[in-house]
Order: C-alpha cells, then structure tokens, then sequence
C-alpha cells in the first residue's frame, strides 16, 4: 500500500464480523463458516466475511417474496421512493473515500478508477430516483372491434417482483447500483449476491440503504461462492435473475430458469474492436486504444482487446501502442504513479499467463509485456501481440487481462468484417476525424455499444447491453429500467 494511509472509517470496517443482510437484520451463517478476502495487490487477507449456506439463500428470498408481496415498497408513493433513492445516494456521497479505499483494496484496482466508477455509480442511483413517479403507460382509447362495439383501452407497467442479482468481482460497487438502483425504483424486491472475490462493498451499499429508509426486506445480501449463486437462480421465490459474468456461465442461468420461465437479465463476455482509421487524430487514438483494453487490467468485459489499424498509419500506431504500454507503472492500486493494478486472484493470473503463452506458440508476434511480476500480488505487464490471425485463441477468447490483439486492414468493409468476426458483442471503439465514416462504419459493427473517438464511457441515460453472446436486455437509461418492469394491457368495453 506504499505509504497511503487507510482512513479510520475503512479500519474499523475491516475489522467488522460482517454478516449477511437478510430481512433488515445482519445474520451470521447458520453453521458459522466464514471466507477470507484477500487484497490481490499483496495477497494480504484484509477481512473475512460469512458463507450463506441454503438456509440463508432461501430466508433472503422469502423475504424479499413477501416484502414484495406485502407492498411495503411497492406499494410507498413514488415520490417517496425517489426520496430514498436520492438520499441513499447522498449518504454513499459522503462515503465515498471510504468505499475508494475499499473498493482498491478488495480488488485492485488504482485509486483513480475506483473513484471515477463509484462516482459514475452514485450518478445513477439519482437518475433512477427521479424515475418511479414517470412510470406511466398510454391511452389507447380509440381501438374498436369488427362488430363496431368501442372500448377505452390503456397500459400500465408493474414491477417484475422479486429479484436475484449476481454481481462480477471486476467492479463490485458499480455493477451493484448498476442492477439495484433501477430495480429499486421499479418497485422490486432483491437478494443480491456479489462475488466472493470482491464481497465487501456490497456491505457498505447495503447498510447505506437500510439509513437511507429502504425497509425491511426489499434490499438483502447474502455472500459466498458459486454453489450460492446456483442456489439463488433456482429459487421458486424468485421471478427474476439478473446476472453480469461469462457468457458460459450466463447459458447456465438460462437453462435453470427456463424451468419456470423467470425472467432474465444477462450482462456477458465481449471482445471488442478498436478500430483506428488512418485520418484519426493519433495523439487521442493511441493512448485511447491503449487504455482501452489496459484501464482496470483489462478485466473489463467491453474491453477493446483486438485494435484494428488501418494499413497506412499500421506501423506509427502499432509502435505508439508498445511504446504507451511500456510507460504504464504497474503497482498498487494506492500509488498515485499506478495505472495497472493487480489482476483479481492467482488462478486469474495463470488464466492470463496461458494464452500468452498459447499466442506466442501459434505464431503471433510479442511486441511488449507479457510477463509476470515476481513479487507479491497477481500482477500481469500489459501486453501487445502483433501478427495476430483472426483464429487464434488470443483473437477469439475473452481472456479478461491485459492483453491486445493488433490487426491491419485497408477498407471500411474489411475493418466490419474483422471486427464482426467474434461471437460476441458487446463494445466497440472508432478513432476517425471524419464523422460520416463514423457513422456508416458504426451501422455496421454488430454490437450494443459504439464509442467514437473515446472508449468505454458509460452515462445513466444512456441504455449499456451487447448483441450476440455478450447477453440479453440492456442496463442503464430508461431501457434499463424496464427490465424491471411488466407491462399491463386493460380494455374497457363502452356501452
């Protein structure tokens, strides 16, 4: 941690026996067992936290089944659980070096990011608390059948009712609000489970919503492993799961739940194009395809990971990327000098380290990084390949590390063709000075999100979700919202 000195709010909540929020009340696992969190960056464990066992998987989910059913939030005036929202907002507002502090030590990454997304994730808790009294369906009043009878008809949304919500360990406090804040301002209930990596910021958010007024029930979290996330999917309490992870695991989820056909939610892997076009502005287009795969250590799952160059700059942009990736410091996340943390855990390191090795023996070319650091913590050098075809493993597989796959291309077509060749898709980058290009090159990436001359910015309204195997449904702006919701059709027949 260099010489950074933790606050005394985050030392104290360290040093907590942390429980699960069931209820509105913080239970310790029925049989006692407990995990350690390990801080990836030293490999120091900083906090242990309970294991829900299926006592306490199905005690969250009744709960939130009968909060929901009870109408104890549901049921609240809009306008006051837009108050809430807000104010729970406000209270993590004034939290927030502590939740930074946390956030870095639970998974790694620099001070900076970890500010920048949780203050990004408290803007969206304000955008979807303005949101439950605009709720509103249409009139649809003019409709008559064949016979000439008239009738006054209309919709209505409702919420879906009782959510489970599985939260990654790549970003823990953001990916929470992301999935709760617009569930809470449908009216839903949750048990949220986040991931047993990165546990703790979930407890923070938790007990911020239980001050800000959020009752009894409607917001639970439960800890542990993977068993408790299969647990949490099947559960019959449940009409809904929303989940962020692989894309194998989220063919899983849909499996479960087409069971009973609960509702699903799926935010998945990716391996996204950079596109750079040789009228681009390469002093924005190198550091911004760099950082495009490099922020977070590239465990980001829109992160650009193949940079498509078109052939004339090819060679200026390929050394510029090398270049910029070697000056990045590798370190603690609490060095103000860091811009690559640590990657989340030892098996994660070996999975990055394996398709290096794999690139280098089908022929791709190493042009910086791909090493390991031989101290304390899971770190990994950012990473460039050239030479890459487009069926080695490093150019179909998202390896969620910091490593980039580097192409050459002369026409627009060819850079659709490359960059449409995955079976994901979810982001893509365009560096161009000219905005008709951009345009006609984003109608034809098959992909959800599409950033032009910058990479990776996410904004409340703006609805965030990938084509293809990168998932189904969208989070963020209004759209996020309404996968929370179901829509009513009621048809009034006029006498």
């Amino acid at each position: 941690m260099m010489n950074y000195k933790l606050s005394s709010e985050t030392k104290n909540f360290l040093k907590r026996h942390h429980r699960h929020l069931i209820n509105g009340l913080w239970k310790k696992s029925s049989d006692g067992a407990e995990m350690q969190v390990t801080n990836p960056a030293t490999e120091i464990v900083i906090s242990k936290v309970p294991v829900a066992g299926k006592r306490e998987v199905d005690e969250a989910c009744v709960a939130a089944r009968q909060s929901f059913d009870d109408g104890v939030w549901v049921n609240m005036s809009p306008a006051s659980r837009g108050k809430i929202l807000w104010l729970w907002a406000d209270i993590l507002e004034n939290q927030k070096k502590q939740i930074a502090e946390v956030e870095v030590l639970d998974n790694g990454m620099p001070m900076a990011v970890a500010e920048t997304f949780i203050g990004w994730a408290i803007d969206w808790i304000r955008y979807y608390a303005g949101m439950p009294d605009k709720l509103s369906g249409e009139n649809l009043s003019g409709p008559t059948s064949g016979d000439g009878n008239a009738f006054h008809s209309y919709t209505s949304f409702e919420p879906v009712g009782a959510v489970g919500i599985i939260i990654p360990w790549n970003g823990p406090f953001g990916t929470f609000i992301i999935k709760v804040a617009p569930a809470l301002a449908a009216g839903c209930s949750c048990v949220v489970k986040p991931a047993e990596d990165t546990p703790l910021t979930a407890l923070i958010l938790a007990e911020a919503g239980l001050e800000a007024g959020i009752p009894p029930g409607v917001l639970n979290v439960i800890s542990g492993g993977s068993d408790i996330g299969k647990q949490l999917v099947a559960n019959k309490h449940l009409d809904k799961i929303s989940f962020t992870g692989s894309t194998e695991v989220g063919k899983e989820i849909v499996r479960v739940c087409a069971h009973d056909l609960k509702r699903v939610t799926l935010e998945l892997g990716g391996k996204s194009p950079c596109i750079v076009l040789d009228d681009a502005d390469l002093d924005l287009a190198i550091p911004g395809a760099a950082m495009a795969i490099f922020s977070n250590s590239g465990q980001v799952c829109f992160a650009g990971s193949r940079l498509l160059i078109q052939e004339k700059v090819y060679e200026e942009v390929l050394e510029g990327v090398a270049r910029f990736a070697e000056g990045l410091k590798v370190g603690d996340g609490f060095d103000p000098e860091t811009s690559i943390g640590p990657l989340i855990s030892q098996a994660q390191l070996a999975r990055v380290a394996s398709y290096v090795e794999r690139g280098k023996n089908e022929g791709a070319v190493l042009l910086t990084g791909g090493e390991e650091h031989k101290n304390k913590g899971f770190f990994f050098a950012p990473t460039v390949f050239g030479n890459v075809s487009e069926d080695m493993a490093i150019s179909t597989d998202e390896i969620f590390g910091p490593v980039l796959s580097t192409y050459r291309f002369s026409t627009l077509q060819d850079a659709a063709g490359v960059a449409n060749n995955t079976r994901y898709g979810l982001g893509a980058g365009i560096f161009t000075s000219n905005v008709n290009t951009a345009h006609k090159l984003a109608a034809g990436l098959k992909t959800g999100n599409v950033w032009v001359n910058h990479y990776g910015g996410m904004h409340s309204a703006l609805p965030f979700g990938g084509y293809k195997e990168s998932g189904w449904g969208r989070e963020l702006g209004k759209d996020g919202l309404k996968t929370y919701l179901e829509k009513k059709t009621v048809s009034i027949k006029l006498s």
